[in-house]
């Protein structure tokens, strides 16, 4: 390889490595809304009583009252293209590498 395409190398490996890190998330500590003014003791007393109620109803059937908590989800599309676009680029780099190897470049 020429001494001129080393430092374009570089800087494509570079930019190819700053783009992967770009569908990173992030991770905030920080709340999004502000915090509710009630307190967490109403909230669990509130709660309580939600779920007392709702067992006295299904005695019966104890499996119909649990309901989860629908958290969402976050689209995982990119990630996935991402890293397989990224994975088959690396393989690509290796294969090249190998076969250079093996001409004697």
């Amino acid at each position: 390889m020429s001494s001129a395409r080393r430092p374009l190398l570089t800087a494509t490996a570079a930019g190819t490595l700053l783009g992967a890190l770009w569908f990173v998330p992030s991770a905030n500590a920080t709340p999004d809304a502000q915090p509710r003014t009630e307190s967490l003791a109403a909230q669990v007393t509130q709660q309580a009583r939600a779920v007392s109620a709702a067992d006295a109803q299904t005695a019966d059937d104890s499996a119909d009252g649990v309901k989860l908590a629908d958290t969402g989800s976050f689209d995982t599309t990119p990630y996935v293209v991402g890293g397989t676009a990224l994975l088959a680029l690396g393989a690509g780099f290796v294969g090249y590498s190998v076969r250079r190897e093996r001409l004697g470049f």
